[in-house]
């Protein structure tokens, strides 16, 4: 059986693997259907600084259909025996199922910067202190 994870935002995948609300994990049988699924918590804060490759390591997931990851946390998953497939979007079930098909493939770009404000649906502001007086 195959574990694949999914970060997923409202049954979507996040655009962002780091900063996911959650992963789906689909448990694929040797036959290529879909066992089962289930829900795994995302750890709070960045996604790489975090101990989720060697958690997802123990469970046996060794595939991971993403959004978009920095080079840091592609090589870490890589390192803890998970392949990835960058530049996922759509439905997970969709997702998953190109996957399956054989007609997902990597897109081989990585974010080029830690905090990956760009992935986000949010409008961004930045505080600026006032001066005294």
């Amino acid at each position: 059986m195959k574990i694949i994870a999914i970060p997923t935002l409202n049954g979507a995948v996040d655009n962002h693997f780091g900063h996911c609300d959650h992963y789906t994990l689909f448990y694929i049988n040797d036959d290529n259907t879909i066992d089962s699924s289930k829900r795994l918590e995302s750890p709070q804060g960045c996604g790489c600084k975090s101990n989720i490759a060697s958690v997802m390591q123990e469970m046996g997931i060794t595939v991971m259909l993403a959004g978009n990851m920095g080079e840091g946390a592609f090589k870490k998953l890589n390192d803890h025996g998970i392949s990835v497939v960058r530049g996922c979007s759509g439905k997970v079930e969709d997702v998953l199922q190109n996957y399956i098909d054989g007609t997902l493939t990597d897109n081989g770009e990585a974010c080029d910067h830690h905090d990956c404000k760009h992935h986000e649906s949010k409008p961004q502001f930045t505080y600026i202190r006032p001066e005294k007086q």
